[in-house]
């Protein structure tokens, strides 16, 4: 017996039960779709981090906000998150500063509300997909396991025909097992380091705007005295 090709990672793949196999089928999916989240929310964090910086260097060199505005209302698409919010809340104070009804706290609540609306938006945009990457991580390696727990069971199986077990018998079938542990953990692995590192970036993101929203809105209340 050839036993260099008969434990190859491969020929195993190939000679594991059908249950194994389907195991390690659903676990490279599930690799390839939480490898396409990954790089997908990289360059999404990657961006609304360096829009939010150039909105933040052109907010506070002390330009016109009516200019601000009309640059983040002409081209809404391309604007970031907290150029989103910052429109969402002046459009809210143009709007109400002009009712007379109203008292300068009512104006100033009245756009804090809408920036929060426009943040709550921006913010599950953001983790969007993060729940996936989640459970990649916290589910993978359990599906490994009950594909390498089958393929020993089923390599134990087929030792009952066997007159006498020997490791040469027995190793293919234990390998086999093993190789749908191992798929599991490269999977489950990234999706965990990633997970983590966006949950730390969106996270810091969160708390620069919620910032903004709270000085913007004390620039607001100045403004109505």
């Amino acid at each position: 017996m050839n036993v260099t090709q008969d434990l190859s990672i491969l020929h195993l793949i190939l000679e594991a039960s059908a249950v194994v196999q389907a195991v390690m089928a659903l676990l490279v999916i599930v690799s390839i779709m939480s490898w396409y989240y990954i790089f997908m929310k990289w360059f999404a964090v990657r961006q609304a981090r360096e829009k939010t910086e150039g909105f933040e260097r052109d907010f506070w060199s002390g330009g016109d906000l009516n200019v601000l505005f009309q640059g983040a209302a002409a081209d809404r698409h391309h604007s970031g998150s907290m150029e989103r919010i910052f429109a969402s809340g002046f459009r809210e104070f143009t709007k109400l500063r002009g009712q007379k009804n109203l008292d300068s706290k009512d104006v100033v609540d009245g756009s804090r509300r809408a920036m929060r609306a426009t943040y709550q938006r921006e913010m599950d945009a953001l983790e969007a997909h993060l729940a996936f990457l989640a459970s990649v991580g916290s589910v993978s390696p359990y599906v490994g396991l009950f594909g390498t727990v089958w393929g020993i069971m089923h390599a134990f199986r087929g030792l009952a025909n066997v007159g006498q077990a020997t490791l040469a018998s027995v190793a293919p079938g234990i390998a086999e097992a093993l190789v749908a542990t191992a798929i599991g953990l490269f999977a489950a692995i990234p999706a965990v380091l990633a997970y983590n590192r966006f949950s730390h970036e969106i996270d810091r993101l969160a708390t620069r705007y919620e910032s903004f929203m709270e000085e913007f809105s004390n620039i607001l209340q100045r403004q109505m005295r």
